[in-house]
This record gives C-alpha cells, structure tokens and sequence, in this order.
C-alpha cells in the first residue's frame, strides 16, 4: 500500500518520530499507510496526529520513492513488500511545541527535531535523506522520484 509522509522543515531541522529496536534509536518522518478509500492528504493528517499529535498544513508534494523490501536491509521480513512513500512538504498549525500523539506506532518512543547537518549522524529511514536537503532545509538539486533507494 501507498506510505504518506510529511516533511516538515524550521530553522535548519526536521520534524521526526524517535522510534527503538534492537539496535538502539532509529528516526522516521511523521506518517504511514494509506487505508483503502482514504485520500492521501486525509491519510497524511490522521498519521500525524496519530505520531505527533499535530495538525499540519499540506504544502506539496516533494519526494517519491518505491521501497521493494528484497532489495533492502530488512528483506528477511519485507521480501514480498512493494511499497509507495510520497513526501510532502507540510508546515505545522499552531504551537510548536514537541509532544507524541495519542496512537503511535508500535516502535515509536518521542518526537525530535534534528538538525539537518546532523543527518549524517543518525540512523534514518530512508537513508537517502540524508543526502537531499541543504542546511536551511531547501531541497538539493535532482529528480523527485528517487527510485528504489534506501
């Protein structure tokens, strides 16, 4: 199924949800699944206030990428997964301040803002997005559509 996501970009950081695994911490943007009959901008505001507990403004769509899971760190479980992420550029509504949502996912442990030169030095997924945005947040230059990347 289709995965909606929302970037939201201040100030030289990125708005995530703080998730934990076996590994240690591990960094996702605000989002999730689309259910059956659901519009993406509908799946994109229940996801984040879901995770986040934010109401958002959906700006535009930035980024698409296909995940197909054989080809990917986690093709043990996600071998037979074929999924959709769009990213969309999105503001948040109101106060600023930083707080999880009531429903998060199951891995899910806070919300962060991370600065954007210090990417490099989490573990995120996708990993390519370490390498798409400058300093102040502006999308570096290339195609939208990533392909099948991590």
């Amino acid at each position: 199924r289709n995965s909606i996501k929302a970037i939201i970009i201040e100030q030289g950081k990125i708005f995530l949800t703080k998730n934990k695994d076996k590994k240690g911490f591990f960094y996702l943007l605000p989002g999730g699944g689309q259910e059956p009959g659901e519009n993406m901008k509908n799946a994109l505001l229940r996801e984040c206030l879901e995770e986040i507990n934010k109401e958002i403004e959906i700006i535009d769509l930035l980024l698409v990428r296909e995940y197909i899971g054989k080809n990917h760190e986690f093709s043990k479980w996600d071998k037979d997964v074929h999924q959709i992420e769009y990213m969309f550029k999105c503001d948040v509504k109101g106060e600023r301040s930083i707080e999880m949502g009531e429903n998060p996912d199951i891995m899910q442990e806070d919300v962060e803002w991370v600065l954007l030169k210090k990417l490099k030095n989490i573990r995120i997924y996708p990993n390519i997005l370490k390498e798409l945005f400058n300093e102040d947040g502006s999308l570096k230059q290339g195609s939208r559509y990533l392909g099948d990347v991590n």
